[in-house]
């Protein structure tokens, strides 16, 4: 799917309509004057004046109004504009496949547990728990596991929304051997948030014994962060006007919450987006390769339902590639259950059927490395699990 194309269609649409609406107003405007001028002249002439033709004045006003032409021009804006409307829905017929069951597979078989616990896992991570229980109690679901932990969390967050950070620093400090061991900043990012909160309260004093209690610890890792922000005291009743004005950002406290997001999620063995986000962001990225090949199948008389994989190279973003991928360097294709990577007694690996080719399928017992002079013994090559 190219967006790019459907944007520069929209704009292109936008504009014609802006230059319409433009157009029209000027032609309204201008002849909004001409008759305001009229009238002028009309109501200060005596009405004992016969010198003055008022016929004349209005032949003037038509005059004037042949000249502008308004009915001509505003039909060539309209014209424009219509003819860009109408091109528009084509570039969203020829860009938006308006059947993507095309690349639907009714032979793939889903572990429907999985797939409501993954369902109700995301309403919990999204803070909807009402809807989560209720979908929990629809499909006769057991409670997710993780619910009351994303309870917390959103507890802790909520807290955080009213600049309240007693509930996220108790909970960094409790972990805060695993948030080292994660090497993050959480704690040391809380307890700055907490520091210039007590600074711009204007009690420097309590401040600087909160520092020195709390975030000298953290000197060996932190000190440039540290020192700015002992340095911001001496601006604290100018502090938007002084070099730390970055301090007052909001942006500081959305970036805690997105680090004590992904830091929890992390303890509890989640990862930092839901497994249903992943899921669908990817089949996004996907889907519009796969109903291109479609439509090439369908041409060829092909069926996309028995193949065991996918029949095209479907390029994802690099978040969503999680596993490794063989690629066997003789057949050059990827390995599979069927056909796993096998290590030959040599140390060099292909797929398994490419060993079966080249030992006659199991005739030889052993045959010679592509790669290397060593005879392979097929007794001793091994399978390889990523």
């Amino acid at each position: 799917m190219e967006l790019k194309s459907i944007k520069d269609a929209f704009d292109r649409v936008a504009t014609k309509q802006k230059l319409s609406y433009s157009k029209t107003n000027e032609i309204v405007h201008l002849l909004s004057q001409e008759i305001d001028k009229a009238l002028s002249i009309l109501q200060e002439t005596p009405s004992s004046d016969t010198l003055l033709d008022h016929r004349s004045i209005l032949a003037d006003v038509k005059k004037v109004f042949m000249e502008i032409a308004p009915i001509t021009q505003l039909e060539a804006a309209e014209k424009e504009l219509h003819a860009a409307l109408t091109k528009y829905p084509k570039v969203l017929e020829k860009q938006l496949n308006p059947d993507i069951s095309k690349a639907y597979r009714n032979n793939v078989e889903f572990d429907t547990h999985i797939v409501n616990q993954i369902i109700a896992n995301f309403f919990y991570r999204q803070g909807m728990f009402d809807i989560g229980d209720c979908f929990v109690a629809e499909t006769g679901e057991s409670e997710c596991s993780t619910r009351q932990s994303f309870v917390e969390m959103y507890r802790i967050l909520e807290a955080m929304k009213r600049r309240d950070l007693e509930p996220a620093l108790n909970w960094a400090v409790l972990n805060s051997d695993k948030l080292k061991q994660a090497r993050s900043d959480l704690e040391m990012k809380l307890h700055s948030l907490h520091f210039l909160e007590i600074a711009q309260g204007k009690n420097s004093k309590e401040a600087i014994n909160y520092a020195r209690k709390h975030i000298a610890t953290f000197a060996d890792s932190c000190l440039p962060e540290i020192q700015k922000l002992m340095c911001s005291l001496l601006w604290n009743r100018k502090l938007d006007r002084s070099p730390y004005s970055e301090f007052l950002s909001p942006a500081l406290w959305n970036n805690a919450v997105k680090e004590l997001t992904r830091q929890y999620c992390n303890l509890l063995g989640e990862s930092s987006e839901s497994p249903l986000s992943i899921t669908v962001t990817a089949g996004t990225q996907a889907l519009p390769v796969l109903l291109k090949y479609m439509n090439v199948m369908a041409n060829k008389k092909l069926d996309w339902q028995t193949m065991e994989q996918l029949p095209v190279d479907a390029q994802l973003s690099e978040e969503f590639q999680f596993h490794s991928v063989f690629v066997c360097p003789v057949s050059k294709e990827q390995s599979s259950d069927d056909n796993p990577p096998m290590m030959m007694s040599c140390g060099h690996v292909l797929c398994k059927q490419t060993i079966n080719k080249m030992s006659k399928n199991g005739s030889k017992s052993s045959f010679k490395c592509p790669y290397c002079p060593t005879d392979v013994d097929i007794s001793r090559c091994k399978q390889l699990h990523f």
